[in-house]
């Protein structure tokens, strides 16, 4: 079936097209043979009504739903597909006239904006690969006894920062105790930073068997409503303090916690992972940079609905991500006082830069075309079997018909590691290198 199409603003296309008479009408009698059972005509059985008296008795107005749906479902993937169109929202019908000659209709799509690449080949973009030093080695040392360490009741000194002390503790607001306020046998890590501004403070300097009064400010950002900014009292009792214990640096140390006998080899094992992690860093970093600075380069109207898109995508991976972690995102967003629309429109910024960003490098690779080898296809697949603790040939099976999406994707990265390649490497400006070295 033939069809025209007409651009309107903002990537929408308008595809005028046609049905005949004859089509109509076989349109209608498969409405007709999908609906029988609905038309009752006295003298006749529901379901054996003849099609000419049920449209006589009816009208042949109440089969037009269906006919116009069936007409336009079948030609629209052939007018998308005529006219080379990629959607990227849900097809909008308008049904123009329905007459002796047939039915014209129009559907109307956003599609994919078109525009033209900025430069992309040998762009500057910062490049920064964070050092690895006998002090980092170090760091990694030092988390990993703490992440061994043990707690070990004291009595002979009042808790310090690092301690953790054993509590009951119940909250006041003008003399009320509030609700989420008391909590018994509670073990707090002083210096932890887990309860509000002030309140581990003053409990280091008090011994166990202690009770005290410690008074408090919430913070004007706190989730509850009725304590935003509130002035508070605790009533708290430290039952008891443990220290914690840090086990020796030595060669034990490194054969209780790694495959390692001393801990020479394990300070080595730890050195080469860093550097191969900032290496690792340091060329993604870079990547993402090229790519900034190139989508920086072309002007690109994007379409609303390709953003509304992206934002739905963000948000169901960070639910997903969330779930996985034993947290649901509503229940998160409530605590932190935030609607669901206030949370989108902060990740709106976000999901624009994500989409443009999208766009120009499928557009460059489009112009690039780089292959993909069998190899490097297979090798994709491993990787993903690993990841998802698969078979091979389970994968190819969940893929189906889906393949070619993942060969577009190996071909977008292979674009990005093209771009970096071709790009220049720029030192950062010493406030840039201090906040990534922070990072």
């Amino acid at each position: 079936m033939a069809s025209t199409i007409e651009k309107k603003e903002n990537s929408v296309v308008e595809i005028s097209l046609q049905a005949t008479r004859e089509e109509f009408d076989a349109a209608l009698k498969k409405a007709f043979a999908k609906n029988k059972n609905k038309f009752q005509v006295p003298g006749f059985r529901k379901g054996k009504v003849p099609y000419a008296l049920a449209v006589k008795y009816y009208g042949e107005g109440v089969l037009y739903e269906d006919a116009i749906e069936d007409i336009a479902n079948a030609a629209y993937p052939e007018a998308v597909k005529e006219h080379d169109l990629k959607p990227v929202s849900r097809p909008d019908l308008d049904v123009d006239e329905i007459n002796e000659e047939g039915m014209k209709y129009k559907i109307s799509i956003t599609v994919k904006p078109e525009f033209t690449l900025g430069q992309y080949e040998g762009v500057e973009a910062v490049y920064f690969e964070r050092e690895v030093s006998d002090a980092t080695v170090d760091e990694e040392i030092e988390r990993m006894r703490k992440r061994n360490s043990s707690l070990e009741e004291v009595s002979d000194r009042p808790a310090a920062e690092g301690d953790t002390a054993v509590i009951d503790y119940e909250g006041f607001k003008d003399g009320v105790a509030f609700d989420g306020g008391k909590g018994e046998n509670y073990s707090l890590k002083l210096g932890s930073h887990s309860f509000i501004p002030g309140f581990e403070e003053q409990v280091i300097g008090h011994n166990a068997g202690e009770e005290f009064t410690i008074e408090v400010k919430f913070p004007e950002d706190y989730h509850a409503e009725d304590l935003k900014g509130a002035d508070a009292t605790f009533n708290v009792k430290i039952h008891t303090i443990k220290a914690e214990i840090l086990p020796e640096l030595d060669d034990e140390f490194a054969k209780d916690v790694s495959e390692f006998d001393t801990l020479d080899e394990l300070k080595a094992d730890i050195r080469e992972k860093q550097e191969k992690a900032a290496k690792d860093d340091a060329k993604s970093a870079f990547e993402n940079e090229v790519v900034r600075v190139v989508a920086e380069n072309t002007d690109v109207e994007i379409p609303d609905v390709m953003v509304e898109n992206e934002l739905e995508n963000m948000v169901q991976d960070q639910a997903m991500r969330m779930k996985q972690s034993g947290i649901e995102l509503d229940m998160y967003l409530n605590y932190i006082g935030q609607s669901m629309d206030e949370y989108k429109e902060s990740m709106r910024p976000m999901a624009r830069v994500r989409v443009k960003n999208n766009l120009v490098i499928e557009k460059i690779t489009e112009e690039l075309n780089p292959e993909v080898s069998d190899e490097e296809y297979n090798e994709e697949i491993e990787k993903m079997a690993k990841a998802y603790s698969m078979g091979v040939d389970e994968i190819k099976n969940a893929l189906g018909d889906t393949s070619d999406y993942l060969k577009d994707s190996i071909k977008a990265r292979k674009t990005v590691e093209y771009l970096a390649e071709k790009a220049v490497k720029t030192e950062p400006k010493k406030e840039e290198e201090s906040e990534k070295t922070e990072e």
